[in-house]
């Protein structure tokens, strides 16, 4: 047997096992958020490939006819405009562009991440009297935490979720940037310190899905995956006892050590969470005395400290609590002609 066509069909063996060993979860995933998502890939593609596939076959098809060899094929060197083909050129691009307006301004309110769902399926609606499953995520370095307020667990490199129930993501970090994706259940929403971004999805098929990074963050970037669970409605309040069971409490002290940098955690269960944790997370002040944002930027609303101010020893009163209690703390150093580095000032003191 000749050595050409051996080589030509081993290559497409070996072309066709690799395909085989991919996993195309992004365009047969197992959410219906995802699934539209997946939908809008393949609309575009397709619109796109009705240009892409003609040009690509003139191409040759003008190559082969107009070959130097072809002394058959038509010479018109003084040919310069055909009002014909100038109307194709030109028509054919413009409808696929409209075509795709039209569609990426339908999805883009559609699947807008911040709109609660109206459905779980096609054809299905969000049963009246609905309330979403609240996880509240913390990109770490370099680790995953989720907050479970319903439930009032939390875990470390785990998700999980009911079947067919609707899920309401809160989003933050607590340093750099981070991307939070479960490519199974929607697309990628981003992770910012300081501030709060919402995913609404539902996972419509029991399973385990891989979860990820998907924005780099430094060293440990490569190991901040979890799995997520789709599980029914029955083994989702099981693993829920099962982390009250088994998980021991997550209190202020405790996240500010699973806070620090570490590479390839295990998974961790908490069976209760300090109140307002979150909320702390959100407004960087978990640290014991230390003005949160929200406050600090109510002050500023309300005119600031004014010259006052401007002195490293002057204190502010803010609110603190779920009561809100006056108190009244240092915001933060700056930098003078005596302390030009804004170091923290011996003087300093928290007064509440």
């Amino acid at each position: 047997m000749p050595l050409l066509p051996i080589l030509r069909r081993s290559a497409l063996l070996v072309f066709a096992l690799l395909l085989a060993g991919c996993n195309m979860v992004v365009l047969n995933p197992s959410g219906d958020v995802a699934a539209q998502q997946g939908r809008l890939v393949v609309i575009s593609t397709l619109l796109m490939l009705l240009i892409i596939v003609p040009v690509i076959a003139l191409t040759f098809l003008f190559a082969w006819r107009y070959r130097q060899s072809n002394t058959e094929a038509t010479y018109k060197p003084d040919w310069d405009h055909s009002t014909q083909l100038e109307l194709v050129i030109w028509a054919a691009p413009l409808l696929i562009i409209i075509a795709l307006g039209a569609v990426t301004w339908i999805s883009t309110h559609t699947l807008d991440p911040y709109r609660p769902l109206d459905r779980i399926g096609v054809g299905r609606q969000v049963p009246e009297g609905t309330q979403p499953l609240v996880v509240e995520v913390v990109a770490l370095d370099w680790k995953w935490l989720f907050f479970y307020p319903e439930q009032g667990i939390a875990t470390v490199n785990e998700l999980a979720a009911p079947v067919d129930r609707p899920i309401q993501f809160k989003i933050t970090a607590s340093s750099v940037m981070n991307s939070f994706y479960v490519p199974a259940l929607a697309g990628q929403i981003y992770a910012m310190p300081g501030m709060e971004t919402k995913l609404h999805a539902v996972i419509n098929k029991p399973g385990e899905y891989e979860g990820f990074s998907a924005n780099y963050s430094g060293a440990g970037f490569s190991g901040m995956r979890f799995k997520f669970h789709g599980l029914q409605g029955g083994e989702f309040d099981q693993w829920v006892q099962k982390a009250k069971a088994e998980g021991k409490a997550l209190g202020r002290n405790d996240y500010m050590q699973l806070e620090r940098p570490s590479e390839r955690e295990p998974v961790r269960r908490y069976a209760s969470v300090a109140p307002g944790l979150y909320d702390a997370i959100l407004n960087r002040c978990v640290e014991p005395g230390k003005m949160c944002m929200r406050q600090m930027m109510a002050v500023d609303a309300t005119g600031g400290a004014g010259k006052a101010g401007l002195s490293p020893l002057a204190l502010t009163e803010v609110p603190r609590g779920d009561q809100g209690l006056p108190m009244r703390t240092v915001a933060a150093e700056i930098c003078t002609a005596d302390n030009p580095t804004g170091a923290p000032l011996p003087t300093r003191t928290t007064i509440q």
